[in-house]
């Protein structure tokens, strides 16, 4: 994107917000790597928060924090759980795992694709709202990557 162009999408962008006020955006129409944007934030401020329940020694909690919102370790927290996913939000795994980016040296393409997706449903479940569901997802979630820290 050339810069003249980033400056109207960013005009726009903030237009848009001032228009739009404090409401969510409907998360069955964003873009797979929006939803993953919202749901890494979401899934890191909880995985901080767990850790910051169990020591108070910030660089146990940031040590613990960056391994376990790792794409390997969101990748496996995902197949794991697959199984137990509706019909919704197996479609939103689909497409968040086909989202088309770069695969950082830390992950293989296929964990980095299972993270984009775990991300991806866990930015839909925000945005839609179903706090339940998403508190159960990120506890199951959590469950599995602690169990693999402790290898």
């Amino acid at each position: 994107m050339k810069f003249e162009q980033y400056k109207l999408v960013k005009e726009h962008a903030l237009a848009a917000l001032q228009a739009a006020g404090t409401s969510l955006p409907e998360a069955d129409k964003l873009n797979p790597v929006l939803l993953a944007y919202i749901g890494d934030v979401v899934f890191s401020l909880y995985v901080r928060l767990r850790f910051l329940a169990a020591s108070s020694h910030i660089r146990v909690i940031h040590d613990l924090s960056s391994k376990a919102v790792s794409a390997v370790c969101q990748a496996k927290a995902l197949e794991e759980l697959k199984d137990t996913l509706t019909e919704d939000e197996l479609a939103v795994v689909k497409r968040g795992r086909n989202t088309k980016s770069t695969v950082p040296k830390s992950a293989s393409m296929h964990e980095y694709r299972m993270s984009t997706a775990f991300e991806a449903l866990v930015g839909w479940l925000f945005l839609r709202g179903d706090d339940k569901r998403l508190e159960e997802f990120l506890d199951k979630s959590f469950a599995i990557i602690l169990d693999g820290l402790k290898k």
